[in-house]
């Protein structure tokens, strides 16, 4: 190995951990992005989510091409479903590491959805876009709903709660 290609293996790796470990100072919600591929249904959980639009109403979900349903996405409906603090085994169970208890599935309108969630957002597809090494998946939302609670969130490589207090202006509109 060069000089300088030992310099830049031994360079890159830290400067990848510290941009992940900046990333991760941000507190985020976490999510599943659910849909019925070719052969089965799927799930894959996201901590990058976010509203587009208002109108018409569009939300994007970031989705690594590394993840094994990524390919079975494109062009299809999908709903993302917003985790309650208490379902953190849902979390592990789409994010590779299956619980005991299998998930409990609602046939949406267009797209199936988890039972019991926080909140969720049916969607048709409206575009996808290259995001490196992810997919941004935008969809229109066509159906939606919430409950109370507080949420699942994630921030310092780790899971923690979101009080029900600090959520939403709901009340305010």
């Amino acid at each position: 190995m060069t000089d300088a290609a030992e310099y830049q293996s031994r360079t890159i790796r830290p400067r990848e951990h510290h941009f992940r470990g900046s990333l991760g100072r941000f507190a985020t919600g976490v999510a599943i992005v659910t849909f019925d591929g070719v052969s089965k249904r799927h799930g894959i959980t996201v901590n990058s989510f976010t509203s587009v639009s208002m109108e018409p109403p569009l939300v994007l979900a970031s989705i690594a091409r590394s993840t094994k349903a990524h390919n079975e996405l494109a062009e299809r409906p999908f709903t993302v479903n917003i985790l309650g603090a208490e379902q953190q085994g849902l979390a592990m169970h789409f994010a590779g590491r299956p619980q005991a208890t299998e998930p409990r599935w609602v046939e949406g309108q267009v797209a199936p959805r988890l039972a019991n969630v926080l909140a969720f957002f049916e969607c048709t597809p409206w575009a996808a876009y290259d995001g490196g090494d992810h997919t941004l998946y935008l969809g229109e939302v066509v159906d939606f709903s919430y409950r109370n609670g507080d949420a699942l969130a994630f921030a310092h490589s780790r899971f923690t709660t979101i009080p029900e207090s600090q959520l939403g202006m709901e009340d305010l509109l």
